[in-house]
């Protein structure tokens, strides 16, 4: 089997040369770079990744725990993580926590006992387990799509609520208030929302994004026409049947994710109701399919490769710069108009304007950041 040795032999340079072209450590003349490269190819000279990580106590590896299989969503943000790790010259473990807090601290674990460099993990929504060992073994960690709120005794440190972890995130509330604000400029007075799993970020945060936009179209607020869809399609499928039982129920709909989506249209067809003539709908997360049901899906479409890439790059930062402050970074979202909500085709939204603050159909704003103190 061919050695570092005999790669710097075919290429004429030093073993030290080879090893900064092959691990990336410090910048090489692009032709020395290229015969390295070459010798490598005509030999077929493999690295040695468990020797490396020996020496250098890193293993060139990030572990993912996402709910990738129960939901479709987290599909995207696992390809952007992918895409990015790889081209960082990472491997990639992934673990499916099913957002239970349990197996959720148990797939980190076994993440962490397998030496990844560091772990990207969407939390449950009762992360405490996860957080206290993240933080007894000084894992570098990213939270993505899902944050801890701030000053959550979860936090470890709620007196001054400060996130002991790097987080990256779509904005939630301003995108949600823009389809509820939507709705209510086409004249929709009753608004049902099927909202999340009780507990996580993002559904308190489209929760907040519901109220606000109820109250700037001067709007009360009923609990009644909030029901909890579980962040899944069966329980949102229940949720907007109690919707529609009520004696007065909305005109329009809005459900806070893809999969609940699903179970609401479900639910809508069961009733025998048509999207929009009978009831509005809006869905916050946009899907491959979404364009193709008749009537065409509007919805609130989340960066999910970008978020995952963003998570990447965040924490290869953290591995380089341990000491460094915790960061939130918000990824901005987009409105997709099209035609379940009641407008006609080709018109952008109220008035022929997009929803404020989402960007419409044009390039979204550039994300957010918000330092706070490790």
């Amino acid at each position: 089997m061919p050695t570092m040795a005999d790669v710097a032999r075919s290429a004429g340079v030093s073993v030290a040369t080879v090893s900064h072209v092959l691990n990336g450590t410090r910048p090489v003349l692009p032709h020395t770079r290229q015969a390295v490269l070459d010798a490598v190819d005509a030999l077929g000279y493999t690295p040695n990744t468990l020797a490396r990580s020996l020496v250098t106590s890193r293993t060139r590896s990030i572990g993912l725990a996402v709910s990738a299989i129960s939901n479709p969503y987290f599909t995207e943000i696992l390809q952007g993580v992918e895409a990015a790790a790889l081209a960082a010259g990472y491997g990639l473990l992934v673990a499916d926590p099913h957002d239970d807090p349990a197996h959720e601290r148990k797939v980190v674990q076994l993440l962490h006992e397998r030496r990844v460099d560091g772990v990207i993990v969407a939390p449950s929504a009762r992360p405490r387990d996860l957080v206290a060992y993240l933080g007894r073994h000084a894992v570098p960690a990213v939270f993505l799509d899902r944050a801890l709120p701030a000053g959550d005794p979860a936090a470890g440190d709620p007196a001054h609520g400060r996130s002991p972890f790097d987080q990256v995130c779509a904005e939630n509330t301003g995108p949600m208030a823009d389809l509820v604000g939507h709705l209510a400029g086409l004249g929709h007075r009753r608004i049902g929302l099927v909202a999340g799993l009780p507990g996580l970020s993002t559904t308190e945060e489209r929760v907040a994004g519901y109220r606000q936009a109820l109250a700037a179209a001067g709007l009360p607020f009923e609990e009644g026409l909030v029901v909890s869809g579980h962040s899944e399609s069966a329980g949102a499928e229940r949720a907007t049947a109690a919707l529609l039982s009520l004696p007065a129920p909305p005109t329009a709909l809005v459900t806070a994710n893809n999969a609940m989506t699903i179970g609401a249209l479900r639910a809508l067809r069961e009733r025998e109701l048509a999207v929009p003539d009978d009831i509005a709908l809006c869905c916050f997360d946009d899907f491959a399919w979404a364009d193709l049901f008749s009537p065409r899906l509007t919805a609130v479409a989340q960066p999910g490769r970008e978020i995952g890439g963003r998570a990447v790059s965040v924490l290869l930062e953290r591995l380089a710069t341990p000491g460094r402050p915790t960061r939130t970074v918000r990824l901005p979202c987009a409105f997709v108009h099209r035609t379940s909500c009641g407008c006609p085709e080709g018109r952008d939204g109220p008035a022929g304007r997009p929803p404020a603050g989402t960007g419409g159909t044009t390039e979204p704003s550039a994300p957010l950041e918000r330092g706070t103190a490790s």
